[in-house]
């Protein structure tokens, strides 16, 4: 159950706050959010905002997504001949369409659709008790789904397509954008949780308890001035020698360290200690405890996890391996994992996913924000917007490759996890 918790909790911030960005930039793109939603399935809340979106909380407690007027497959259809029923303001202008079986309005005119317009003339034609009507649609009217989700109109204005060319770039932008300042919020706060920074500068450590240099009566704040001989300045120099020492040993070295405790020089000999078939000294660097050190501490691990992820995505593309790749089972499989390590893993496993969601979602395929973002650079070259059935055709492309990558990468993750 931990497990399940601590997976749900870090798929639903990462997901939740991908899907934010998109939504702030939206707005700002003066592109109308007709539904942010967290969660997924059927809605157990909703209200509807003075801004016109409608704030869903879905069942399933699975991340969530934001539904833009224009965007992808963001349509409003009404088969002909379907009955629903329209609520009127005093001037007889439509405000709200029913599509539900839900009674919203005790004063709500029946009526079977004929036909309808919802982005350009704004209006609806329909029977009503036999004869044939029009009304026009006020701009702000919302409709009331067949599931209950009550949502704004999409007119033309508010939609997608008619934002700026920078403003849809921005808001395809935002998701990634977003991922990338959590992952440096969550290292910045792993940072201070752990008390401060490594300072790998300085031959000052921090002793392990139980390591070898322990039992040697050294202490934390100690320095580590030379193993066998020969001088170290830093505590990357203290791990390289350890490292070059260990390398071809078949079992634990000894080596001669000379180190300031307590305002003197001591020298001892010590017998590296076996974990796993690796050799240590029982030493880690100092830490940096200031504020600043901290902030930029958490901001420099963030760039090189960034770093790492993007190489090993370079490495993938080059060498191409479906057993490298993961998905919603493998990311289960290690959220529980760091549920039973504690706090620290769960926020280092929150911040390392929500940089590799940014990048990853960066790769320049139509289904993904790369893929948006790459269109929106490409009408920014041609000075006119794509043809909407082609940057349709392009994303259902988009979609099918990454669903199929996902189909195997699922079946990859179970049969690896489970069998």
């Amino acid at each position: 159950m931990q497990g399940i918790l601590t997976f749900i909790f870090i798929f639903g911030v990462i997901v939740v706050v991908h899907e934010f960005g998109h939504f702030y930039f939206a707005k700002k793109a003066g592109i109308l959010v007709r539904e942010f939603a967290i969660g997924m399935g059927p809605k157990i809340f909703a209200h509807i905002g003075k801004d016109g979106t409608a704030y869903t909380i879905r069942i399933l407690p699975l991340g969530g997504y934001v539904r833009m007027a224009g965007w992808g497959e963001d349509k409003t259809e009404i088969k002909t001949g379907t009955p629903l029923s329209l609520t009127l303001n005093e001037e007889g202008v439509v405000t709200r369409v029913n599509l539900s079986d839900k009674q919203l309005d005790s004063a709500s005119l029946p009526m079977n659709v004929t036909s309808f317009d919802f982005e350009d003339k704004l209006e609806i034609t329909g029977l009503v008790l036999d004869e044939t009507k029009t009304f026009k649609v006020d701009h702000d009217a919302t409709i009331v789904e067949e599931d209950g989700t009550e949502v704004r109109i999409a007119p033309l204005d508010v939609q997608y397509q008619n934002a700026s060319i920078w403003g849809r770039l921005m808001t395809n932008f935002a998701g990634p954008l977003n991922n990338f300042i959590l992952g440096i919020l969550a290292f910045i706060i792993l940072v201070f949780l752990q008390g401060g920074v490594a300072n790998v500068d300085t031959n000052v450590v921090t002793i392990t308890p139980g390591g070898a240099l322990e039992a040697a009566g050294l202490v934390t704040g100690d320095q580590i001035l030379s193993i066998d001989g020969q001088k170290t300045d830093s505590y990357t120099e203290i791990a390289q020698i350890i490292s070059d020492v260990s390398q071809d040993a078949t079992s634990a070295p000894t080596v001669e360290v000379v180190a300031q405790h307590d305002g003197q020089e001591k020298t001892v000999r010590v017998q590296l200690k076996e974990t796993d078939g690796n050799y240590y000294l029982g030493v880690s660097p100092s830490l940096k405890t200031g504020f600043l050190d901290k902030i930029w501490g958490g901001i420099v691990r963030a760039g090189e996890t960034a770093l790492l992820i993007v190489t090993a995505l370079r490495n993938l593309i080059a060498n191409f391996d479906i057993q490298q790749l993961g998905g919603p089972v493998a990311i289960y499989k290690v959220s529980a994992q760091a549920a039973e390590n504690g706090i620290l893993s769960v926020i280092y496993l929150l911040a390392m996913l929500s940089i590799n969601l940014g990048i990853f979602n960066l790769i320049p395929i139509p289904a993904l924000d790369g893929g948006k973002i790459l269109i929106n650079m490409i009408e920014a070259v041609r000075r006119k917007p794509l043809k909407q059935e082609t940057e349709s055709y392009i994303t259902l492309a988009g979609v099918a490759i990454v669903v199929l990558l996902m189909i195997v990468v699922t079946w990859n993750d179970i049969m690896r996890v489970f069998f």
